[in-house]
């Protein structure tokens, strides 16, 4: 059986003869800013929407951040590139939400300048202190004035549980919150920029678009083409542009932000991820996770109820899961009628001592059945040296992966005849 589910912190300056990693020391001052939004990565994962700038760093006391490649303190500071890296003189002003009633009685309204998140939570005595990433979050200083901002929203790529409920927090938190009126829809994804119209939004508009799956906006794969766009959003005289989309849709985040960087022109490119995986370092959740763990476990009853009805039932749920399994492990435990989980995160092989059909074996003779789930990218390699397929990728540059389920459920058939 097989499922398949659908569901902007400181800039940095650095003397130009000053390197990193060597041990020079240059100080960092720091500017409380607002930022693009902020999300960490993982290695398996290849989220690229916004460049990476790797500076090994040691926190001081009076709160500044200061380059030392040779103390042991070291950590590793992973940021993300600002307005004012290429924009130098950009006025700041007062953070709206000093004036709003529901921020302006909060005492820690704003993320401090300074406030990093450790990648590893868990670390040895004398380790060093690791990568690090500017924590997301209101800034009490900003860069753009309410009557100044003209946003835009774009969905791209594949249908994620959620999306509408982010557009919509999108649209009602610049409104409510900043008090920004000009909020513009960006409809089928990157090419709308230039071959649709747009829609204007509202908080009225998007009232109830949470309770609708799909994307309110359309969307595409593909269909990037970055001088056009950045063309349309100076001819449109948009400044802030929000981008919500997985993998391949970031990548295009990134080439529109170098672009507009080249050119020089104020305009904050936000990315925000797409995964329902939940491969993001240094989040609590993705949005769509949580939807797609509950229809999992739909899918793992279903399985669970078919191969008890069989002498020797093997029932096997793939999900999703390009790089990571946490949907399929978060599912298993919830389920706790699954005997097996496979993940890419782990390794595993099929025969001999210790394999998987030994596993099986072991397990049918005990129950008389049992449930395998299978997360999509487990297993790629074996899969790969069987069917000899081409590395393919999709519209939106995404590698296709091979089916696993099946080919799984061939060699568990071919293992006991």
């Amino acid at each position: 059986m097989e499922t398949a589910l659908t569901s902007a912190p400181h800039s940095l300056s650095l003397s130009t003869d000053s390197h990193p990693f060597t041990s020079l020391r240059t100080k960092i001052a720091p500017i409380s800013s607002f930022r693009f939004a902020k999300f960490a990565l993982p290695t398996r994962f290849s989220l690229t929407s916004l460049e990476k700038c790797l500076i090994k760093v040691r926190a001081e006391a009076d709160g500044a951040i200061n380059v030392d490649g040779d103390q042991s303190d070291d950590f590793i500071l992973e940021d993300v590139p600002h307005l004012t890296d290429f924009l130098h003189d950009l006025p700041s002003y007062t953070n709206p939400l000093k004036k709003t009633q529901a921020y302006a009685i909060v005492k820690k309204t704003f993320v401090s300048p300074e406030d990093v998140v450790a990648q590893q939570i868990v670390v040895q005595k004398n380790s060093p202190r690791g990568k690090h990433f500017r924590r997301a979050g209101p800034r009490e200083k900003v860069y753009f004035t309410p009557e100044d901002v003209r946003a835009c929203i774009v969905t791209c790529g594949g249908l994620c549980p959620g999306i509408n409920t982010v557009i919509r927090e999108i649209v009602c938190g610049l409104s409510t919150m900043y008090g920004v009126d000009e909020i513009l829809g960006i409809q089928g994804g990157y090419r709308g920029f230039y071959s649709k119209n747009t829609v204007q939004l509202t908080p009225k508009s998007v009232n109830d678009i949470h309770k609708r799956g799909g994307t309110f906006l359309q969307t595409s794969r593909g269909g990037h083409d970055t001088n056009k766009i950045v063309d349309n959003i100076q001819d449109r005289g948009i400044n802030q542009v929000y981008i919500i989309g997985g993998d391949g849709t970031q990548k295009g985040a990134a080439a529109i932000y170098k672009e507009v960087e080249r050119r020089g022109i104020k305009v904050a490119v936000a990315g925000i991820p797409k995964t329902i995986d939940n491969d993001i370092a240094v989040i609590d959740k993705s949005f769509g996770f949580d939807t797609a763990v509950e229809e999992a476990q739909r899918a793992i009853n279903a399985a669970h109820v078919e191969v008890e009805s069989f002498e020797n039932g093997v029932g096997i749920v793939k999900l999703m899961g390009r790089y990571s399994g946490f949907i399929a492990m978060h599912a298993t435990l919830a389920s706790r009628d699954v005997d097996c989980c496979l993940i890419p995160e782990s390794p595993f092989y099929l025969e001999g001592q210790g394999g998987l059909f030994e596993f099986v074996e072991q397990r049918l003779k005990e129950n008389g059945h049992m449930v395998i789930v299978l997360a999509e990218g487990a297993g790629q390699e074996y899969v790969a040296q069987n069917f000899h397929a081409a590395d393919e990728k999709d519209a939106s540059g995404n590698r296709l992966l091979l089916d696993v389920g099946l080919w799984l459920t061939q060699k568990i058939k071919v293992s006991w005849e």
